[in-house]
């Protein structure tokens, strides 16, 4: 009888798991359309076309009486949405350890989020200090609720499953942004069938994504839940006091620090590709829009399989070699990508697919493995730090990237300059002892790591 209850008790555990796993999918599946559809295709190019209208005969818009180049606006935007995560960020997810009320938290950021996207609707002609705002909160808004998202995994998966856990969470998103992309590719091609301007269909799209956040985003509310607080309830420390007391309490782990630095870098050079691709290839290729969300569709097909397909590889070499693999592909891809003659879309859907396939393995083997190397009780905390680099919230490479285009004018140069984030990362994260870090941080070491 004893047994049986044990069993019982057991497979009980098991379903409430995989019940709340399912629902942490869907933040995923909810949140990354606002990553595809706003941050990735649209909101670049978009927003760059109207800081151009509002500039002047040099080229320059003038923000706060600062002059910026119109087309490094956005990039500019994306940096400055970082500065406003990393004081909200620590302040929140120390917040959520000490109380261990995450849900009410991701719920809030989450449609702070959701409704500054939805209002990117109201973006039209020269509104570019709006487009900017927008982009900031909303961005910012996104960097806090990925913060506690991401805090769950620990708890809602034993070391084991984590991989594969983190992998299926990036599968969903990308499985997601490529069923919204094809609805807005549709709109933005028949705009004219729809009795709507080009200016229009790319305004719906924005705010379309937002609603999409919104809405689904219900569905992970529902079926996460709560936990006590494994550490004393306390008011956190003010914005910069609080991470500078979560740096400090991470320096008693350097080994975890250690792997954020390599994470930080090698990170930094993937959103940032992210979020200027589009700008790269209409402004430096002279693409069409409708190019550009072809060849984002690809990646986010691609992504699909490539987040599952390297979340097996890591069960055979490890997440550790197989994100030093990405990283390999990486460099090599923004190689090319340098090399790509303009006007010619075959060469861009090439680089694409190569984009595609790494992007999300090395996002999930990332996230997972990083999880393991969290002191128990600190989720939220530490993943305020790992957040700041993740999800297009990066500041210095948009600021690279800005900068090198400003200074030469050429795309090219700015999208090959990124290249040293994915050298570096690997550098960094190769002289990591993984294993080691684990069992620092207080954790057991999985198998195969």
């Amino acid at each position: 009888m004893g047994i049986e209850t044990v069993r019982t008790a057991a497979s009980d555990e098991t379903a409430g798991r995989r019940r709340e796993q399912r629902g942490w999918y869907f933040y995923d599946w909810a949140c990354s359309v606002y990553s595809t559809s706003v941050l990735t295709v649209f909101l670049g190019p978009y927003l760059t076309s109207v800081a151009r209208k509002a500039a002047d005969a040099a080229g320059y818009v003038h923000p706060l009486g600062v002059p910026v180049r119109a087309g490094s606006f956005f990039a500019y935007s994306v940096s400055l949405s970082v500065i406003a995560a990393v004081l909200v960020m620590p302040l929140v997810g120390a917040a959520a350890d000490r109380t261990g009320r995450k849900k009410p938290l991701l719920g809030a950021a989450a449609y702070v989020g959701a409704a500054a996207t939805t209002a990117m609707f109201f973006l039209g002609g020269d509104r570019y200090l709006l487009g900017g705002a927008l982009l900031i909160v909303a961005n910012a808004a996104q960097s806090v609720a990925m913060m506690l998202y991401n805090s769950y995994l620990p708890q809602i998966a034993p070391p084991e499953e984590r991989d594969a856990v983190s992998s299926r969470g990036w599968a969903f998103g990308y499985a997601a942004g490529s069923l919204v992309l094809v609805v807005n590719l549709v709109l933005y091609l028949a705009h004219d069938s729809f009795g709507v301007s080009e200016s229009r269909a790319v305004r719906i799209c924005l705010a379309s994504a937002g609603l999409w956040w919104g809405g689904f985003t219900l569905i992970p509310l529902l079926r996460l839940r709560d936990r006590p607080a494994a550490v004393r309830e306390e008011t956190p420390a003010p914005g910069l006091r609080q991470l500078t007391a979560t740096v400090r309490d991470m320096r008693r782990h350097p080994l975890t620090l250690s792997f954020l630095l390599a994470y930080l870098v090698y990170n930094d050079g993937i959103q940032t590709v992210i979020s200027q691709a589009s700008v790269y290839g209409s402004e430096e290729l002279g693409l069409g829009q409708s190019t550009l969300i072809g060849a984002v569709l690809l990646v986010q097909l691609l992504a699909v399989a490539g987040a599952l397909g390297m979340g097996r590889l890591a069960r055979t070499y490890g997440a550790k070699r197989t994100i030093l693999g990405s990283l390999v592909a990486w460099t090599l891809t923004l190689g090319a990508g340098y090399f790509l003659p303009a006007g010619a879309p075959v060469g861009f859907f090439l680089l694409a697919a190569a984009i595609g396939l790494v992007l999300g393995g090395s996002q999930a083997l990332s996230r997972s493995l990083f999880s393991h190397l969290v002191p128990p009780g600190k989720e939220a905390e530490y993943f305020s730090a790992y957040e700041m680099s993740d999800r297009g919230m990066s500041w210095l490479g948009p600021l690279i990237f800005g900068i090198t285009y400003q200074l030469t004018g050429s795309y090219r140069d700015a999208i090959v300059s990124l290249v040293a984030f994915f050298v570096i990362g690997f550098l960094l994260l190769a002289r990591v002892p993984v294993r080691r870090a684990i069992g620092d941080a207080g954790n057991p070491v999985p198998e195969r790591i």
